[in-house]
């Protein structure tokens, strides 16, 4: 099985997260692609939403896509997990022929600080994200995928704007905004 591993905090999902799920699925020859919410990313000291819900929002923006799986291994830990555990968890569970790890643009700078980061390079094809906004430098023999919007998590929670929110949860932000979650 060939697959591509999308993970991240999604607090909250946003349309460029729906982008690269589309992108990687017209570009990427694969069964299947895990959506892996944290239930704390490894280098941050706190999440905005909680996973459960976050969990159930991209459930909601990606139950149409016959070849996603968005999976909760990393909330169910109730604690920080690597991406490397999660890759061991994979081949755990399915028997895998190729495994691309979709990573952003920002994160790829910093790749070598990731947990296992020797072992994971041997298990794993990254793919990443290019954005506006942000540094893209010259990613020899890496495959990119080109996302054309200029928005991030953390911009977004800073200064919301349903515009960036899917169709499919966008009622539901304006509910989580209104209780304050």
């Amino acid at each position: 099985m060939r697959i591509a591993l999308f993970g991240g905090s999604f607090d909250p999902p946003h349309i460029a997260h729906e982008k690269i799920v589309i992108k990687a699925l017209e570009s990427l020859e694969i069964d299947k692609l895990f959506i892996v919410p944290t239930y704390l990313n490894p280098f941050k000291q706190n999440f905005h939403l909680e996973p459960e819900k976050r969990y159930a929002l991209l459930k909601k923006i990606f139950k149409d896509y016959e070849k996603v799986k968005v999976l909760d291994f990393e909330i169910l830990q109730k604690r920080k997990v690597s991406t490397y555990e999660t890759i061991q968890y994979l081949k755990n569970n399915y028997k895998l022929s190729k495994i691309y790890l979709i990573i952003g643009s920002d994160n790829f700078k910093n790749l070598n600080t990731w947990n296992n980061y020797d072992k994971l390079k041997n298990e794993v094809e990254f793919i990443v994200a290019k954005r506006v906004g942000f540094l893209n430098e010259n990613f020899d023999n890496i495959k990119t995928l080109d996302i054309d919007i200029d928005i991030s998590s953390t911009n977004l929670r800073e200064n919301i704007n349903l515009d960036y929110i899917p169709k499919k949860i966008k009622d539901d932000i304006k509910s989580l905004l209104k209780k304050g979650n």
